[in-house]
Order: C-alpha cells, then sequence, then structure tokens
C-alpha cells in the first residue's frame, strides 16, 4: 500500500477512527492488525519475516534483561545480530555476493559458477531490521529495559507510518507513546493533515514530475551536452529529496493524528553549507543511527587523525552499502567519505567558521558549492553500473558545446520546481506545519489551495513506488 494511492487515504481514517473509539487498553491490538495488514499489501508471505524478526528479538531482549553481566547478555546479542544481518543479507546481499564471487572465479580461470537466487526484495526490510537492531543493542548496553509485552514490542518493530522507509525510530522514543493513552486532539489532526498534504505534494507533484527528465539522461547522457546533463543532475536531486522527504512528512504526519510524534528525517538538506550539515539535515534518522551504534563504537573523532579518517570513510561505505547491494554505492560512499574529510581538512587549516548568518552571500556560496558536491556524488547513487557513472561523467565534463539532443523541459515543471526551492528556503530550520499555522487565515488557505490544486491537474495517471522502497 503506497502513501499517494486512494488505498492510503481509505485506510488511515478508518484506523485512525477505531484508534479513539477503543479502549486506551487495547489500541495496541488495532494497530498490530492495521500494521500487518499494511505491510501484507505488498507481499504477504513478506509478514513471516518481520513476525520472526519481532519473537527472536523479543527473546534475546528478556534474556539479556535477565542478566546483569554483559558478558553473559552477549551471546543473546549475538543472535539478534545474526538473525536480523542474515535475513538482510539473504534477501539483500546474496545474490551481490554470489555474482561476485562467480566473477572472480572466471576471473582467474575457473569454472565456478555460484547460484543465484531469484526473489522479490522485502519492502522496507533494511529499515525494520535497524530499527529492532537498535533495541537489542540498547538493552545489551543496559541503557534499555527488555520489553515484556510481546504484543508492545511487536508494535514497535512494525508501526505502519514508518514501517517500510522510516524515520528509524529507537525504542525509548516511540514504544511509550505507543503505549500512551493519547486523547483526541484537534491542533495533532490539523498539524498531521497539513504535513501529509506537503507530503504528498512533494511526492506527487515534485518528485514524479521532474523524474522523467533525469531518467531521460540517466537512461543515454552520452546524447547530451554538459548544460543538458548538469540538469538532469539538479532534477534528480529534487526528485530523491521530495520523493523521501515527501514519504517522511507523510509518515511524521500519519503518526501524529494519534499522537505519536516521529522524528523529523529531513531539514533542508540542500542549504547545507557544508558535507558535513548537510548529512545533519539528510535522512536524519539513518545518520544519528550510524553515528550512535557504529561511529561511535569505532572510536568517533577521538582517535588520531589516521584512524578518524578511516572511521569517517568505513562510516560512508557502510552506508553506500545499506542503500544497496551494488559497486555503484560503494564507489558512492568511498567518494563522499572522502570528500567528507578533504573538505573538513580544508576548513580546519584555513579557519573556516563552521556557523554563517542565513541566507547570507556566503550562505549562498558555500550552500551552492556543498550542492554542487553533493549533486555529483549521486551520479553513483542513480547509476545501474560503475561504467554507466564514467559514461554520466566523461559526458558531463567533455561536451561543453551545443551539441546534443534538446532538453525539453515544460513550463509547468519549472514552475513547480521553482515553487519548491522558494519554499524550501522559506521553511530553512522550520517545519511546514508550525510555519503555516503563523500565517494570516487567507494566506494559508491560499497556499492549502495551491497544494490541492497542484495534486489535482499535476499528478501523473501512474502511481511511481517511493525511491526508497528499493533500500
Amino acid at each position: 500500500m503506497l502513501f499517494n494511492t486512494l488505498d492510503y487515504i481509505l485506510f488511515l481514517p478508518v484506523v485512525i477512527i477505531g484508534y479513539y473509539l477503543l479502549n486506551a487498553k487495547y489500541r495496541w491490538v488495532l494497530l498490530l492488525v492495521a500494521s500487518y495488514y499494511f505491510y501484507m499489501c505488498w507481499k504477504p508471505e513478506y509478514v513471516i519475516l518481520i513476525v520472526v524478526s519481532t519473537l527472536i528479538d523479543y527473546f534475546s531482549g528478556i534474556q539479556m534483561g535477565k542478566r546483569k553481566i554483559k558478558k553473559k547478555r552477549r551471546p543473546f546479542l549475538l543472535l539478534s545480530l545474526a538473525a536480523n544481518l542474515g535475513l538482510l543479507f539473504s534477501f539483500k546481499y546474496f545474490n551481490f555476493f554470489s555474482e561476485t564471487a562467480t566473477a572472480v572465479a572466471q576471473g582467474l580461470d575457473l569454472s565456478v559458477h555460484f547460484p543465484v537466487v531469484d526473489f522479490l526484495l522485502p519492502v522496507g526490510i533494511s529499515f525494520y531490521t535497524f530499527q529492532t537492531l537498535s533495541y537489542s543493542i540498547d538493552v545489551y548496553k543496559g541503557e534499555l529495559k527488555a520489553e515484556r509485552h510481546l504484543g508492545h514490542f511487536a508494535l514497535y518493530v512494525s508501526f505502519f507510518p514508518q514501517l517500510v522507509a522510516g524515520p528509524i525510530e529507537r525504542f525509548s522514543s516511540l514504544s511509550p507513546q505507543l503505549k500512551k493513552a493519547n486523547s483526541f486532539n484537534y491542533d495533532n489532526l490539523r498539524n498531521g493533515l497539513r504535513l501529509i498534504l506537503f507530503g504528498l505534494f512533494a511526492k506527487m507533484v515534485i518528485a514524479d514530475n521532474v523524474a522523467p527528465i533525469a531518467n531521460e539522461i540517466f537512461d543515454a547522457p552520452e546524447l547530451y551536452n554538459s548544460l543538458a546533463i548538469s540538469l538532469g543532475l539538479v532534477f534528480y536531486s529534487f526528485q530523491l529529496y521530495c520523493d523521501f522527504f515527501g514519504y517522511s512528512i507523510i509518515a511524521i504526519g500519519s503518526a501524529l493524528i494519534m499522537g505519536v510524534k516521529l522524528m523529523d528525517n529531513f531539514s533542508t538538506p540542500y542549504l547545507a553549507i557544508n558535507i558535513a550539515d548537510f548529512w545533519r539535515r539528510w535522512h536524519i534518522s539513518l545518520s544519528t543511527w550510524f553515528r550512535d551504534y557504529i561511529y561511535f563504537p569505532m572510536g568517533g573523532n577521538r582517535t588520531s587523525k589516521l584512524r578518524w579518517t578511516f572511521n569517517i570513510v568505513a562510516i560512508f561505505v557502510i552506508s553506500g552499502f545499506w542503500h544497496g547491494a551494488g559497486l555503484t554505492y560503494v564507489f558512492w560512499g568511498l567518494m563522499v567519505g572522502g570528500l567528507y574529510v578533504i573538505e573538513n581538512t580544508i576548513n580546519k587549516l584555513l579557519k573556516i567558521n563552521p556557523k554563517v548568518r542565513p541566507f547570507s552571500i556566503e550562505h549562498i556560496l558555500r550552500a551552492t558549492k556543498t550542492f554542487i558536491i553533493i549533486g555529483l556524488s549521486w551520479i553513483f547513487f542513480r547509476s545501474a553500473t560503475i561504467s554507466d557513472s564514467w559514461v554520466m561523467f566523461d559526458a558531463l565534463f567533455s561536451n561543453f558545446g551545443l551539441e546534443g539532443e534538446v532538453l525539453e523541459i515544460p513550463t509547468n515543471i519549472w514552475i513547480l520546481l521553482l515553487g519548491f526551492i522558494v519554499l524550501d528556503w522559506i521553511l530553512y530550520n522550520k517545519r511546514f506545519d508550525t510555519w503555516i499555522e503563523k500565517m494570516p487565515f487567507i494566506a494559508r488557505w491560499s497556499i492549502y489551495a495551491v497544494l490541492i490544486f497542484s495534486i489535482i491537474v499535476f499528478t501523473g495517471v501512474e502511481e511511481i513506488p517511493f525511491i526508497y522502497f528499493q533500500f
């Protein structure tokens, strides 16, 4: 079930009405059934994976909670890690390693063919795997008490608004809210609906309309000149942003109507002044997960310069591999991690101020520089193969003339994209619901009207899945 479908528009009100009509003691049952149904709308049998993961982590948590000594908890942490990462590896990475091993064997003139398995990648497996792993790790470290109620724990793992693409929530933040006897709140309702409306606009109007243009460039970059390819990269940058940002705030808005506050996953990332600032603003729940559960245990920045460099690059490579089982994602991680280290080193040598006055000339120039760097890195992120990436780079930096195919961009696409960019600037360090609440009545409803009109008029007939579902 996609957020941008009639099915979800009918599903959400039914769940919310039932939620507030039910006795608070039994709401978890409704939400758990709704969450499993929501997930089963994609491929019913894959709900077994969530159930298995939930049962293993519930058991591991209970057993770790009974043992005061860390050493005695470790086997159960390893059980949780092995089960969750094993499922993730089997469904997402097995074919990659099998095909890579076959290619290496053939390169050594060995007649070996490792098996590959033809199955559909379970939607959201990377997200709910990391969410439940954070619980196991926190219980192991003694920072969290094990949840003894299986139903409440199962709901934490599967809560439908953020089940398939985040935000990746911590147990200590989400579970208490799901247990709380929330009363209906009008402010939560209207703010939730505001976020859902803006999320649908970002996804259905911006992301889905710029996608065909970006696809046209990435499908045959050699046919276009540098200017056209640059525009294609800009369009893809906003396709990726608006697609995932749209999903995130629809999820946040859906949960907010029920009184559940999910963490913000984006904060105007394309206005970041450097790469570090960008990753504090982009996919925040994943960035903080890597920071807390991998980067800090590796030593973080409290190490030598060489070790810190290794830590940063390693985190980005792991992040790239989390996104997809392919060398393009590994190269993407290497590129971004390397540029992160280089930029950080230069900034320290030149003593560049890590803060700027918002929308000053310095802010605009530094944000533009960061946008260009990130945009170039998306070439690896978007390309199907490494060779495709090099073709794109070659075409981008070799054909500065006017030769090549003409990139036709409808006027309405320009207007919509520029309008979103202006609005994104206005929302710098703000969220749409809190910003629009302070607007005068006429201005507020005029914006609603424009968003609704745009969704009705400019949404295509084809339902395009959210990009991050493939991760």
